[in-house]
Order: structure tokens, then sequence, then C-alpha cells
């Protein structure tokens, strides 16, 4: 897809008007700089998004999809897939989500006045890009769900003070449909699931005889994700040797603190200091950190996109690194184990057809190939146990280590028992783990276990990779390590850090320290 839209765009000319700004997309600026209200210094005939670039500059993805600085100067094209491209097709920047960055409205009043108090600059011209029609609409369906106004809630200053560059590059393309209308910002930051549009066709085509079989196990344990864990030669964890071995990693999934904040995936080491540089991940719960460490955000629960269809985090095959990539399931009414003694049960007939989309997270070295290890909130704490660490209620069962609330009741009703005996049993353990615990989408992913999934032990399915939707990338990708290199001082503990904080930096590669940090 992206291929067409940019062969369309260089048949069109659209690419004349510039001039090349790099060779090497890693030259982009980066690193995370304070937000300012760039958009009242600008004079705009349309709308678009600031993209902070670093060192207090910014570019401005018009939504002609021309790209210029914040005077007006051409810099590339956007090609409504995250990319930005120079005069020569090279990418600038990539992975950039849309709907993270702040808004920018048309302020240019009839007669050229404009609105906006601040600096006078030219304004961009809708019709520049021949390409894409007079309109000053991108033609590509592709363009992710706008956030509104420059006054609304700025998803990308939710989590932190910190302003992302959005550098990273998924290694599966993203698959998102536009809605014309502006998106609801949820609690987590986040436009609403609905915000993003329908779903694609190909998540709900029949694929059950495509001979690809498979089954899904589940787990909880509220563990820093595999994937968001800087190189240490185990698979999954992502090589910061190099800028590009990092993009091809998929960066790192994100992780949050004990109150579900989102925190660093990696910053500089322990011992950083003037003679010695290095990175290191931030503690996990599951280790000695315990309430200190970082967890899996609980944003990472499954969610219902309707009746039919589901979106959800696995853990993948230990046997190769699937860190990013995303799948298409559907179920086939049967079970792991099933044989002429012990046939499907009502729960996998009642989940029979459905179809779920799932993006792995997390490396399961006891994962076979063709299995997926579903991250649902009561699905069993497993060999290591964080969740009883941030949810600490008194006297909560949190059922069999592996199998959890499922497990737990059918010890107490049998194993083949109606449907409605194991969704209410279930329900019941997810609203006296979670129902007070402050932490409403573990709710939410602990319920949908048991009315969307049909409460079904270790089902199987047919399965195919697929592009991954916009939703799971968003709520996958880290908004704070999104280059290789930060100088985000070490942490022992993040359990004080709240919305809005500033994260601690150190001085590192100055001239004046070319080989590590200023001592503190």
């Amino acid at each position: 897809m992206k291929k067409l839209l940019l062969s369309s765009l260089i048949a069109a000319g659209a690419f004349s008007m510039f001039s090349a700004c790099s060779d090497d997309s890693s030259s982009v600026p980066s690193g995370p700089v304070q937000s300012s209200d760039v958009c009242s210094t600008m004079v705009l005939s349309q709308g678009g998004w600031l993209l902070n670039v670093g060192n207090n500059s910014y570019w401005f993805i018009g939504e002609n999809a021309v790209v210029t600085d914040t005077q007006n100067n051409p810099v590339g094209l956007w090609d409504g897939l995250g990319n930005i491209f120079d005069a020569n097709g090279i990418p600038l920047m990539t992975g950039i989500s849309l709907h993270l960055l702040q808004r920018c409205e048309a302020n240019l009043v009839p007669g050229g006045a404009s609105s906006s108090s601040g600096t006078t600059t030219k304004p961009v011209s809708s019709s520049s890009n021949p390409g894409l029609g007079g309109s000053g609409q991108s033609s590509s369906s592709a363009v992710g769900p706008k956030t509104g106004s420059s006054s609304s809630v700025n998803p990308a200053q939710s989590s932190s003070s910190v302003n992302p560059t959005s550098s990273a590059t998924p290694t599966s393309s993203a698959v998102e449909s536009s809605s014309s209308a502006e998106p609801e910002v949820g609690a987590d930051g986040f436009p609403t699931l609905e915000s993003y549009g329908p779903p694609p066709a190909e998540y709900t085509k029949d694929i059950l005889s495509n001979g690809n079989k498979g089954w899904n196990s589940r787990y909880w344990d509220a563990c820093k994700p595999h994937c968001s864990w800087i190189s240490d030669g185990q698979e999954g964890k992502t090589d910061t040797t190099t800028q590009e071995s990092y993009v091809k990693g998929m960066t790192t999934a994100r992780n949050c603190n004990i109150h579900d904040v989102e925190v660093p995936t990696f910053t500089l080491g322990h011992a950083v200091q003037q003679y010695w540089f290095g990175y290191e991940g931030t503690n996990s719960a599951c280790g000695n950190a315990k309430e200190k460490g970082v967890f899996t955000c609980t944003d990472m629960a499954p969610i219902a996109v309707n009746e039919n269809l589901s979106y959800a985090y696995v853990a993948g095959p230990g046997s190769q690194t699937t860190c990013g990539k995303c799948f298409h399931l559907q179920y086939d009414g049967s079970f792991k184990d099933a044989s002429g003694n012990n046939a499907p049960k009502e729960t996998h007939k009642a989940l029979k057809g459905k179809h779920i989309v799932v993006m792995t997270s997390n490396i399961g070295h006891d994962v076979e190939n063709g299995q997926f290890d579903l991250m649902v909130p009561g699905g069993g704490v497993g060999a290591f146990d964080a969740l009883s660490t941030q949810v600490n209620g008194a006297n909560i069962n949190w059922g069999a280590g592996f199998g959890g609330f499922l497990t737990e009741c059918q010890s107490k009703h049998g194993y083949d028992n109606k449907l409605e005996v194991y969704q209410e049993c279930v329900k019941d353990m997810c609203d006296a783990a979670f129902g007070s615990a402050g932490l409403p989408n573990l709710l939410r992913g602990c319920h949908w276990f048991a009315d969307w999934y049909m409460a079904a032990d270790n089902p199987t399915y047919h399965w195919e990779e697929v592009e991954c939707p916009q939703y799971l990338i968003d709520h996958y990708l880290t908004r704070i390590n999104t280059t290789k290199d930060n100088r985000y001082k070490w942490h022992d503990d993040w359990s004080t850090f709240k919305e809005g904080d500033v994260l601690e930096e150190q001085e590192c590669l100055t001239d004046e320290y070319p080989n590590g940090c200023k001592p503190n």
C-alpha cells in the first residue's frame, strides 16, 4: 500500500518541489523536548499536526500531506502510513501516529488575516500537492484519526511531560480506517477504540480451512513485557547496537509503574558517569524490585471490537522472535486436548467462528509454534507473579497459578457444566479481585474473558500473520524511548512517578564530556 501511494505521488510530480534533507533517516533529530504552543505562532490555511523533531524544532504535517517546517519551508511528504519521505523517496522519519501529535487547526480568515496573535508566516497552500487533488485532504484512507483542535486533550502529553518524537518504526505495517468524527480520548490518554473506525474486512474473513492450526493458553502475570527489554542476547530483546537495529526490533513495548503510569523501558545504566556510558532496562516488578519496578500497562488487556472480533496481546513462541508482529486467529469450536472421550465443551462451541487479532508483546519459552499465550487478567499469574503486588487486596483468590479463575471454577463446578455457570463464576472472581482495585482495564479484560471469549479453556483456531491494527500498535509502542538514545537517569524506584512528572536527565555526550555523562 505504501509503495503504491508513494509511486502515485512521484508520478504526479509532488516531489519536484523538495530538496533532500538527509540521506539517512537515523539522522533525524531525536530526544524529547518540552512541548509548547507552536500553533499560535503560525498562520495556517489548513489543519495539520505538529511533530517534535528535537532541539525545539517542529515539522508541520499538513492535511494535504505536504510536510514543512514552521516557517513553511518544504521538508518532505507524508505517505498516510506513518512515514515522511524526502524528494528522493528516502524516509526521513517513520512510525508516526498522527493522533499522538498536537493538532493545529486552520486559522487563516478570509482576506488573508489570521486569528493568531503570533508571528505571521506564509500559509501552506492546500493545492500545493497536485498528486493529492485540490481538496486539501489526503487521498489515502490510511491516515489515522485526528486529535481535534489544539485545545483538546493531547494524548502524547497525558502519560508524562515527555513529548515523543515518534521516530520508531513498526515492523508490521499499521492497518487503520480513517474516521470523519473527532475522536474521544479515553482515560488512558489514547483515542477510544471507536475512534479508529471500522476494522478491515481481512480481520473477519473465514480462514478455517487454511491449514495453520494452533491453540490459546492464557495468563496475566503483570510483569514487564519481554519486548520491553533492551538487548541482552536473549530472544525478543531489542538490539540497541544501531538505530536501524533498534527500529527493526519493533522498538520496545510500553511498560508502566504500579500506578499504571507509563515510564521508560530503559534508561542510562547504574554506573553511568564521566568515563562510562551505557543503557539498562528498567527493573521488572517480577524481580526483586516488586512495587518499585515496572509492570504490564493495564490497557493491554483484551478488548472487544464487536461481537465477532477482538484485539489482544500475547506471548509468542520462544523458538522465534515475534515482538510487534500480529496474527489473525479464528476459533474452530474445539480445544487442545479434544478426543472422542473428551469432546469440545459448550464454551468452545460458543466461541466457534469468532475472530481475534493478537500482537506479540512477550516471548514464552514454553510456548509452542502455533500457540499464543493470551494475556488476560485472571488467566493465571504463572511462574512470575507481579499481579498480587500491583493489586494488593486482602484475601484475593487468584485461582490456579496456571489457568487462573476458570481453572478454579472448573474445579468447583466440574469440567462439563453449562456455559452460563462458568461465565458467572469467572465474573464473580473478576469482581472480587479487580472491582475495587482502581485499575478498570483489568476488570474489563477479565469480564471480556467470560462474556466475549465464552470462558473457553485452551480453544483451538486457525491462524495467519496480518498487518497490525493501529489500536494495538499505539498501545504497544513506547511513547518515551522512541529512539535508542536517551539521557534518562536510572531510578531504583518508579512507584513515585506521577502523571505530568518530568523525567530526570543527566548531561551526556557533550563536548565537555564526549565519552559519557557529567557526574551528579
